[in-house]
């Protein structure tokens, strides 16, 4: 089978999975599972491309293809129950402190999903005002077994608790965009001052998270910034479109196109949004500001393409230069490098990538500085 058809089948394993929707591949039987583990992998959606196995029609996938799929989401299973009830903890501990916070993210977002407990987790991100994220560091720090260094420009301090990475943000600040970021903060106060919040019930816990008008941009934001500096993969996009689906019928779309507009990133929602109908099966009717057109469906190949090259988070990007360079001649190496990737998303981005590259320059010689 040829690469392109093995991205085809894979594509369909993720919507039928995403949508629980079932499919036909009629090539099915030719495919490398080996390879298409390794994509669910790279992409962290492996416990979608499960789900969509479960959905094919028309011919049967044996034990053997299917085992080493299933042992995988037995583990994430285990892990999401794990770190549910780690959650529970922490929430306990930070409400036992008065300190006011809301979950990002993670696990939050999972509960959109037909299967959370099959959603790949990450980190647990925690979100709060700047006395609540000074407060949760005093709080948590000294029962945490690592706290590692403090990015004082985003705010943001990893701690490592019940072996459990928890991420502290003061901010949810990238390095590409101050008018991004500027967005972001008016978020933080919408949901610090003016409630803009939803709730989560783990088992009688009630976990903050953010109101769905303020989830969508946060995650969007969140997946943009990532794939301008470092690459996501496609787990952060199917979040985006699993809250969009599940909030579909209570989004205030013309907050989100003011929002997007101060930002200055409409072309680049549209783009994502015409990604996610193409290539994730997003219904057009459930995703804001989709355009049926073929420049926008040329962005979103190019968006594609992109996204399986880096792998999520990059993962697939070859960083050896961080070992074999030191000190000044590595910053400039990781420069050089992120000018090459910022050129070729001018490919898809013409306005915004030269423009995010000289944000990111700006805010990499001010880290410096601190």
């Amino acid at each position: 089978m040829g690469e392109s058809k093995t991205i085809d089948s894979f594509f369909a394993l993720v919507r039928a999975g995403l949508w629980e929707k079932d499919i036909q591949i009629s090539q099915l039987g030719s495919l490398d599972f080996v390879v298409l583990k390794k994509l669910a992998v790279e992409q962290t959606v492996l416990g979608l491309v499960t789900a969509g196995l479960d959905h094919v029609v028309g011919c049967k996938i044996t034990k053997s293809d299917a085992v080493p799929f299933l042992k995988e989401v037995i583990a994430i299973e285990a892990k999401n129950s794990s770190v549910n009830h780690f959650i529970v903890k922490l929430v306990e501990k930070l409400r036992s402190e008065a300190i006011a916070f809301v979950l990002v993210k993670g696990q939050g977002v999972a509960q959109c999903y037909e299967r959370p407990s099959w959603r790949s987790i990450g980190d647990v991100d925690l979100f709060f005002d700047l006395d609540g994220y000074k407060k949760a560091q005093s709080v948590l720090g000294p029962i945490a077994s690592k706290v590692g260094h403090e990015d004082k420009i985003k705010k943001h301090i990893p701690m490592t608790i019940d072996s459990w990475i928890v991420e502290l943000h003061g901010a949810l600040h990238s390095n590409v965009s101050e008018d991004l970021n500027n967005g972001v903060d008016a978020i933080q106060r919408d949901i610090f001052e003016n409630g803009g919040t939803r709730i989560w019930n783990i088992n009688g816990v009630v976990v903050p998270l953010p109101s769905p008008d303020n989830d969508a941009v946060l995650i969007f934001t969140h997946f943009l910034g990532h794939f301008y500096v470092g690459g996501i993969g496609l787990r952060q996009i199917c979040d985006w479109c699993r809250l969009l689906w599940t909030y579909r019928e209570t989004i205030d779309r013309s907050l989100l196109r003011k929002r997007l507009e101060n930002m200055g990133v409409i072309s680049e929602w549209e783009a994502f949004a015409t990604f996610a109908v193409s290539y994730l099966g997003m219904p057009e009717e459930a995703m804001p500001f989709y355009v049926d057109s073929p420049a926008l469906k040329r962005k979103a190949r190019r968006i594609r393409d992109l996204i399986l090259e880096t792998g999520n988070f990059g993962h697939n990007k070859d960083d050896s230069y961080h070992r074999r360079y030191s000190g000044m001649s590595r910053n400039l190496m990781v420069v050089l490098h992120r000018f090459i990737e910022f050129v070729r998303l001018s490919t898809v981005f013409p306005k915004n990538a030269p423009r995010f590259f000289m944000t990111y320059i700006s805010r990499k010689k001010r880290a410096a500085m601190m």
